[in-house]
């Protein structure tokens, strides 16, 4: 056993090892690198290739393996091997050198993509290698998805989804990265708690424009193109967006709030009847909890002169936001025209997603889910969510009606904050018990 899994070990460091860091802008994209990627596969993983169909959409991979006996309920496990940049700097361990520290069950792997996501791809791809070995054909089709951009634009998962619509193609479970197994989230829940998102919010970035007549700097006008902008920030930034506990909210305070000790206890177990007053918890313990409860806006960059002396004519902001299920892009951008009261600020949506349908929290594939987590993580308490990021997922629901969000991994407060920052690491116990999750989905598929 020890050996089989320090082998799992070594080709996830192998794969952990290539940079394949997507950019905003492909051109400057290191292509090179994602060929590397899917070069190094057939070898890492030969059963798996000489197995199951393997296409390529751009730089993205789409598996099949034929089912025994399909029905036509073919289950996608997905996740993207792509990763954000990152340099030395900073670092206590270079991103791209997979190198472990420790010893034993304390060991912990560090790099880029550990968690977000090459930590998934390759324990799908090591659950399916190892059922190969064993003889285990499933019963129904099965697809694994891996993304190579999903970080920017997401596009070779919208090209899979495209490719399997035109063949009639209809899952029963998607399942892609998004929840994980915490702890300390929940005021009073002590027990670590498995977060299954049944669905997303919704994301756009909003261009805040304003162009007016240049000139020196040294004559000002008491009313520049940036101050203007940077009052309209202020304005958006005054008023937040109303808080709301949707259907998934509720349901997740009930099923924690059961657990939960402490005077909290009995505002959670009534979450029903004290809409009011948990909007107002759910606004002050946290910046996350504060984000499950509304749309939230955060201005992530300014562009203003070209020169130091010079007055912009043109000063322009992007608004980052999370659309709230039970909201619309629409409506959205009318609360920021409201908020702003400013027709010289122009306001236009970039890359608008509405937020993702609400998957079941019940029946038999949600059910497959809880399973599974019952084996590898007994003592977790398994709730539905709405997922605060976005995922290439979010393209699956237009194929499907039961697409969850879930990696199944433990991460600490600490390692919940690498993602997208330096330090990213995994344990690598966890790390091995994903792939045991991953070959329970497989077997129940």
């Amino acid at each position: 056993m020890a050996e089989r899994e320090d082998a799992a070990v070594e080709r996830f460091r192998t794969l952990l090892r290539i940079p394949t860091m997507s950019r905003n802008d492909v051109t400057l994209t290191d292509w090179a690198a994602f060929d590397a990627f899917i070069a190094a596969l057939p070898g890492l993983y030969p059963l798996v290739h000489a197995t199951l169909e393997r296409e390529q959409h751009g730089h993205s991979l789409l598996f099949r393996w034929p089912g025994d006996a399909p029905t036509g309920r073919p289950t996608v496990l997905m996740g993207h091997y792509d990763v954000v940049p990152a340099t030395d700097e900073g670092w206590q361990h270079p991103p791209f050198a997979a190198e472990i520290t420790g010893t034993g069950d304390g060991r912990v792997l560090w790099s880029r993509g550990t968690l977000d996501d090459k930590g998934a791809v390759v324990a799908v791809l090591e659950a399916a290698e190892r059922l190969l070995a064993d003889g285990f054909a499933p019963r129904e089709d099965v697809y694994l998805s891996f993304g190579h951009d999903e970080e920017t634009l997401g596009s070779g998962a919208q090209a899979i989804v495209t490719a399997l619509r035109e063949r009639g193609v209809r899952p029963a479970l998607v399942l892609d990265e998004g929840g994980a197994v915490v702890e300390r989230i929940f005021p009073g829940v002590t027990r670590p708690i498995a977060v299954v998102g049944v669905s997303e919010k919704g994301i756009t970035s909003v261009r805040l424009t304003v162009e007016q007549h240049g000139g020196h700097a040294s004559t000002p006008p008491p009313m520049t193109a940036t101050v203007r902008l940077a009052r309209a920030i202020t304005r958006l930034n005054a008023k937040p967006f109303p808080a709301r506990l949707t259907e998934t909210n509720l349901r997740m305070v009930e099923t924690l709030g059961a657990h939960a000790s402490g005077p909290l206890r009995a505002v959670f177990t009534r979450a029903r009847r004290l809409q009011p007053l948990l909007r107002s918890v759910f606004g002050r313990l946290s910046d996350e909890t504060r984000a499950i409860v509304r749309t939230t806006t955060a201005v992530t960059q300014l562009r203003g002169s070209m020169a130091a002396n010079a007055l912009p004519e043109s000063a322009e902001a992007v608004v980052n936001v999370r659309i709230a299920v039970g909201s619309t892009v629409a409506e959205t951008l009318e609360h920021l025209r409201r908020a702003i009261r400013d027709p010289q600020v122009r306001i236009e949506a970039v890359d608008a997603s509405e937020p993702s349908p609400v998957s079941p929290s019940e029946g038999p594939e949600w059910e497959r889910v809880v399973a599974a987590l019952a084996r590898t993580h007994p003592r977790a308490i398994v709730t539905p969510y709405i997922m605060l990021g976005a995922s290439d997922s979010r393209h699956f629901t237009t194929i499907g009606d039961t697409v969850y969000r879930f990696t199944p991994f433990e991460m600490s407060t600490e390692e919940r904050g690498t993602l997208h920052a330096r330090d990213e690491r995994i344990h690598v116990r966890t790390w091995l018990r994903g792939i045991d999750f991953y070959e329970l989905m497989l077997r129940s598929s």
